[in-house]
């Protein structure tokens, strides 16, 4: 059998696709000569799947995929999403997969390198409320007993780890990277130790608001470190590079949930809105990278050539579809979204979607990424554009809730929902067209009361039935007001509704009082 110079370990299936987080680690390397293995969704309680490849030369990648695996199998009331009656759901990957698969690999190949990889190691990478132990975890490389995490999108931290091993270097210092150490070097900042913020909320709100992607942070358990390198900033060359490569976009078979995004286009990473209960800005970055216009419509115009291609892009977008080309480097704040000297002209994206149109067997090219109704309503033009064009019965918004106080606390307060349903709602008279609400209750700072006024909105839309409980993530700002029960920027004590009695009824009311 050949050996691997890497062997990724994933709990999604693998698909060779720009979409595919494990497809797009495994082209980078393989453009870069390496030779690379997949063992997807492994069973872990046996040692077969694991062995099948062998040991690679390198190292193992492991990853859980592009979803935290409680998340993946727990519902917000801590229920087993596979015995949900109605949306029952077999994920296929155990509880903590990184740690399940990471053991696994410990037990069986001694002496092999791991790296970490996916959102489940990058948004655990320091400590962390586990809304599923209700408790404090430590950081997932100490558990794992990896050698690297990589946090954020990946491809150039696996490259550069790839060829430093390769070479036999050292791997310290690779941007966007987590390390265990015995002493913080010079020019790192140290946050709050383990042990602080077991001891003291107020500690462990000291910490929540320390969290840059931008900073060498370092922060003690017992008596090592685990060192976080500041992030690599991606540019639009390197995006480029990374989606221009040939992917086959072939689905597999096993894998029918990947058909609906089979051609969808990337255009951009990152996000600057900020929402509390939201991470991307942990992950992907708070500050826009958007790949070139050229980039794309190549990816488009080969898109058209795909034997299974029938002329319909299934979206075209990125963590908020309109946050294309709005760049703005006068600062580092990361606080765009209130800033005045952001372009929200959408001229960037107008641009590329007429172009896009143009491209010959292209029907229709779909919006479904979802866009900041903020930013929208500032470009009629824009807003005229995408319901002509790009959106069929709806289009997807997420005002989240309607008290002011509780989207301050999610840091999402607007005062333009009016303005923006209004214009949507004169463009698309005669389009038919409604607009489709994303909505949560029970986040912190949310009485009943808030609740019962959620639901008396609601009563005078349409469309407002998707409605989730709010779910306590990783390293999240909401997550540090669900168990500190603080505003971590404020140190103010907020309501929390803690108990399943609360959240349902939290949720039963919105339903209630709209019959």
């Amino acid at each position: 059998m050949k050996q691997h110079d890497i062997i990724v370990v994933s709990g999604e299936y693998y698909a060779d696709h720009p979409s595919s987080s494990v497809g797009v680690i495994v082209r980078v390397l393989e453009d870069k000569g390496f030779s690379v293995g997949v063992i997807e969704k492994p069973d872990w309680k046996t040692d077969r799947d694991f062995l099948k490849l062998g040991k690679p030369r390198l190292f193992f990648g492991v990853t859980s995929g592009s979803i935290d695996s409680m998340l993946l199998n727990y519902t917000p009331l801590k229920k087993p999403r596979k015995e949900d009656k109605n949306n029952p759901y077999d994920s296929g990957i155990p509880d903590r997969a990184v740690l399940v698969y990471c053991n696994k690999l410990r037990q069986l190949f001694k002496g092999s390198k791991i790296v970490l990889g996916g959102v489940e190691a990058s948004l655990r990478r320091f400590t962390h409320y586990d809304y599923w132990d209700n408790n404090l975890r430590k950081s997932i490389i100490l558990d794992s007993r990896a050698d690297i995490l990589v946090y954020g999108g990946g491809e150039y931290q696996i490259i550069e780890i790839a060829k430093r091993m390769n070479e036999g270097k050292s791997v310290e210092g690779v941007q966007g990277t987590c390390l265990i150490a015995k002493e913080v070097p010079k020019g790192f900042i140290l946050l709050p130790s383990f042990d602080e913020v077991s001891k003291s909320k107020k500690a462990f709100c000291n910490m929540q608001v320390m969290f840059s992607n931008k900073k060498n942070l370092a922060q003690k358990f017992d008596n090592r470190f685990v060192l976080q390198y500041r992030t690599h900033n991606y540019t639009t060359e390197e995006l480029d590079y990374i989606y221009g490569l040939r992917y086959s976009r072939n689905v597999p078979k096993h894998f029918p949930e990947f058909k609906m995004a089979q051609f969808s286009v990337v255009t951009h990473r990152g996000c600057f809105g900020n929402c509390s209960f939201c991470s991307i800005a942990l992950h992907q970055g708070d500050r826009i990278i958007s790949r070139s216009e050229k980039s794309i419509l190549d990816e488009i115009k080969r898109i058209t050539q795909h034997r299974d291609f029938k002329g319909y892009i299934d979206d075209l977008g990125g963590p908020s579809a309109n946050m294309y080309g709005m760049e703005c480097a006068k600062c580092d704040s990361g606080k765009c979204i209130g800033c005045r000297s952001l372009d929200r002209s959408h001229s960037k994206l107008l641009h590329l979607l007429r172009e896009a149109r143009k491209i010959k067997g292209i029907k229709k090219i779909f919006v479904r990424s979802g866009i900041r109704y903020d930013l929208a309503v500032e470009s009629e033009e824009y807003v005229r554009e995408l319901s002509e064009h790009h959106i069929s019965g709806c289009l997807k918004i997420a005002p989240e809730h309607f008290s002011k106080k509780v989207l301050k606390h999610m840091n999402k307060y607007s005062e333009k929902f009016d303005d923006f349903k209004r214009m949507f709602d004169r463009i698309n008279r005669h389009l038919r067209q409604e607009l489709k609400y994303y909505l949560i209750t029970a986040h912190p700072g949310s009485t009943m009361e808030d609740a019962r006024y959620l639901a008396s909105v609601m009563k005078k839309l349409r469309n407002a039935e998707s409605v989730q409980i709010f779910t306590p993530t990783p390293m999240s700002v909401s997550s540090c007001m669900y168990y500190t029960g603080m505003n971590p920027f404020t140190l103010e004590k907020i309501h929390v509704p803690y108990t399943y009695n609360e959240k349902k009824m939290q949720k039963r009311v919105l339903f209630s009082e709209k019959d």
